[in-house]
């Protein structure tokens, strides 16, 4: 059995580590860290968990969880992990990090987006991008995984297999996304109340998204270039959802024709017909963020605007499946040699 412990427990991507990795048939959860409840039961602090989970919260001792555990996950605040973490911690445990500590290969740019000091820029260079669908090799042979971040996560598979192809003009990439209001951490804050929150819906992060260096640090991966997106949040009064809209200019063909949506829908299947995450779907079909909800699928498909030459591409998940602690136990059984879909393959849920 694969020992796992959770810095981050009762946070709600810590949460749904917790409900994940209860289902997993090769995981025992050693270690439910949090911070702001050292002692009390964890099922007193999330109900659902009444006669399932016994345990009660410990700290965030690295020291003492490191030589009980296998795996480290990592559900902290920006900063928390860099400002700690140790070459004799990784030579112990392998951790999974679902900040943005270790995502961005640039410190200035990090230091930038962020407003904070990175305290172990000696670990950012091996660190490894966690989207398994991209980066599933270099996954397998981690100490040091970065989990992506939901908005990223559901904007960069939205459009890579376009980005990788030529097929769209990447100095005209838009993205448009919506989140539910659980992206925001379980922290209280006045801007995430309910009256604040219900029957409104606000851009926010305009131009300032931390997301932003993120998804074009990766998309500039798979284009072979450095670019620049306009990418604009958006919070709607539900749980849980990411619905993102990308709009982009087509490239034409040699011959002057737009790409067909034959061209279009093959490209996505290139890089994403055995991916079992990713529900490319029926033409005229398009995403929506209640037939992804609890699990950890992402759905997409595209629209071309012949009258513009433009495409739109959309993609939905659940930020704290897909986007978050779904997406860290997809790492883990990559870094163990699971099968990709161990502890992973539920329904989504509906209604």
């Amino acid at each position: 059995m694969i020992k796992a412990g959770i810095i981050g427990a009762t946070g709600y991507a810590g949460a749904e580590l917790v409900r994940i990795l209860l289902r997993h048939k090769q995981v025992e959860i050693q270690w439910l860290g949090s911070r702001s409840y050292v002692d009390q039961k964890y099922a007193s602090i999330y109900q659902n968990m009444f006669e399932i989970v016994q345990g009660t919260c410990l700290d965030d001792n690295l020291d003492e969880l490191v030589s009980q555990a296998d795996v480290v996950f990592t559900a902290t605040p920006q900063g928390f992990l860099a400002s700690v973490m140790k070459e004799e911690y990784l030579e112990k445990a392998k951790f999974i990090d679902l900040s943005a500590d270790y995502r961005l290969k640039d410190i200035d740019v990090y230091e930038h987006w962020y407003q904070i000091k990175h305290k172990s820029p000696q670990f950012v260079e091996e660190a490894v991008y966690g989207l398994c669908e991209i980066n599933r090799e270099k996954v397998k042979s981690a100490r040091l995984v970065a989990n992506p971040g939901c908005y990223t996560t559901c904007s960069i598979l939205t459009a890579y297999p376009l980005v990788k192809e030529g097929l769209i003009d990447l100095d005209t990439l838009i993205i448009d996304a919506k989140s539910g209001t659980s992206g925001a951490g379980r922290g209280a804050k006045v801007n995430n109340l309910f009256c604040e929150v219900n029957e409104n819906i606000k851009a926010y992060g305009i131009t300032t998204h931390r997301h932003t260096p993120e998804i074009e640090e990766q998309l500039g991966y798979a284009a072979g270039r450095k670019i620049k997106v306009s990418f604009t949040p958006h919070l709607v009064p539900m749980n849980r959802g990411i619905l993102a809209v990308e709009y982009a200019s087509l490239v034409k063909n040699s011959d002057g024709s737009l790409p067909t949506d034959v061209q279009i829908r093959n490209a996505y299947k290139k890089y994403y017909e055995h991916e079992k995450f990713i529900r490319l779907l029926e033409p005229d079909v398009f995403p929506e963020t209640r037939w992804v909800e609890g699990s950890n699928y992402v759905d997409i498909n595209f629209k071309i605007d012949e009258r513009t030459g433009r495409i739109i591409m959309l993609g939905a998940l659940d930020n704290l499946v897909k986007g978050a602690a779904g997406a860290a136990v997809q790492n883990m059984n990559l870094l163990f040699g699971l099968p990709e879909t161990e502890g992973l393959d539920f329904v989504p849920l509906f209604p």
